[in-house]
């Protein structure tokens, strides 16, 4: 244990004081928000440029409408089509609107020709479509005599909520709101994402680590102290920390940065169709009914039972690091001075991870299926697909089943990659195949 602890700390202190890691920690969030610079400050160049829009109304349906707003502007005109076509450019105005009489109310599909100079974004066109749909509803309306609070009383929402509480909760199984099921499917999606991203990032960096040390032959000089499983298994350890370490500093970087920006920025600056779209959208929900989801929001996610959901996900997040770590450290034992040599190798690791990632909206949409049972239940899926279940409330028996299985997958494993791994750090200038591996596995070993 002495030993295990010692290369654990070597493999620890040598990276977190390289200057690589250094410039990688700081630099991956100064990137993150260079990016987000960028990008608010091409949004709040762009949302300030007007759109200048000319309308040529034969039926007059338009002007009652209101259709200005923040970047665009309409102006109206009764000139012949032809005379304006040949015209609008030069009178300053970016787009040429014709909308014809409408003869039939009963007409649902309404052609709206245009005419512009450049193309326009898909924003614009949605707004623009939006406007003039919501001004040809009120002017039918109008003409049909219909009263509008009348109609307006025919759209119903429907919100279907579990009824059971109290006795019968008891009696019949756990309840559960919509919006708990609304926060539930989130923080599944968010759980599995982050652990297809852990996979790749641990498992990559441990991979690199025992690439370096072969191909340096500095391996060759620790192993006359300590055995092959000692190394490797100190190297998990050590790269696993190094990797924590990071993803804790980017998580306390990232958001101070993006805040700083969003003071500099201001959101009444970033101006852009887009965000006029949302902003008109938000005007059609009801102030009170906002704050009232809210607060069922902020009610749901307290009665999360995390106390149940961390600890299980922390299982699962080590469980699914040492698998797939071991596999790319048993990768990295192969490896030469040939890089390409690992490709082969790679492909049975990424496609099981893949597979998993893509399985969950399967997991969410039916969290009590048999796709996820088998998902959480199978070790190479369950790391990632398990999390995506815990929100919903899986029996706690197939919980409990799915950890055991995966601690046993975790020390069978690693067994696995240590016998590969014992073999190949001393392996140079042969070309490895599924075969060789095979027998490197009942080599002994002494």
């Amino acid at each position: 244990m002495n030993k295990l602890w010692t290369i654990t700390k070597r493999e620890y202190l040598t990276r977190v004081k390289k200057k690589s890691f250094i410039l990688v920690t700081i630099l991956m969030p100064l990137g993150i928000g260079l990016i987000a610079f960028v990008s608010g400050y091409f949004a709040s160049k762009a949302g300030k440029s007007e759109k200048v829009i000319l309308v040529k109304d034969e039926g007059n349906i338009l002007k009652q409408a209101d259709l200005q707003s923040t970047f665009m502007k309409f102006d109206f005109s009764d000139e012949e089509l032809e005379v304006l076509k040949s015209s609008y450019i030069d009178d300053g105005y970016d787009l040429l609107l014709h909308l014809e009489e409408i003869e039939d109310l009963t007409e649902e599909d309404i052609n709206v020709s245009y005419y512009t100079k450049d193309k326009l974004s898909l924003p614009t066109l949605e707004s623009i479509e939006r406007k003039i749909g919501s001004a040809i509803r009120a002017y039918k309306v109008q003409q049909s005599e219909i009263d509008e609070e009348l109609l307006a009383g025919f759209d119903t929402d429907v919100d279907l909520e579990n009824g059971l509480s109290g006795d019968d909760e008891e009696a019949v199984g756990s309840s559960a709101s919509k919006m708990s099921t609304i926060i539930s499917t989130a923080l599944s999606y968010i759980m599995g994402f982050l652990m297809y991203m852990v996979i790749f990032i641990f498992g990559g960096m441990v991979m690199r680590s025992v690439m370096e040390e072969k191909i340096n032959r500095i391996v060759e000089v620790i192993i006359s102290s300590v055995k092959p499983f000692q190394l490797m298994m100190g190297k998990l350890l050590g790269v696993g920390m190094v990797g924590l370490t990071q993803v804790l500093i980017w998580i306390i970087l990232v958001p101070v940065i993006l805040m700083l920006l969003g003071m500099y920025f201001g959101l009444d600056q970033v101006n852009t169709p887009e965000m006029q779209q949302a902003q008109e959208m938000m005007k059609d929900i009801n102030q009170d009914d906002f704050k009232q989801g809210m607060a069922e929001f902020i009610t749901e996610f307290k009665a999360l039972n995390w106390w149940f959901i961390i600890p299980v996900f922390l299982v699962y997040f080590l469980g699914g690091y040492f698998i797939y770590a071991s596999f790319f450290a048993a990768i990295g034992s192969t490896i030469s001075d040939d890089l390409g040599e690992a490709q082969q190798f790679m492909m049975p690791i990424v496609i099981p991870v893949i597979i998993a990632f893509v399985m969950i909206p399967a997991v969410f949409n039916d969290p009590d299926g048999p796709i996820a049972i088998f998902g959480s239940m199978f070790p190479l899926f369950s790391p990632i697909l398990m999390p995506a279940r815990i929100p919903f409330d899986p029996p706690v028996w197939q919980v409990l089943l799915s950890i055991v299985i995966l601690i046993a997958s975790v020390i069978f494993f690693i067994w696995v990659a240590a016998r590969i791994y014992r073999v190949g750090i001393f392996m140079y200038g042969k070309k490895i195949n599924y075969k060789e591996l095979s027998k490197w596995l009942f080599y002994k070993y002494s």
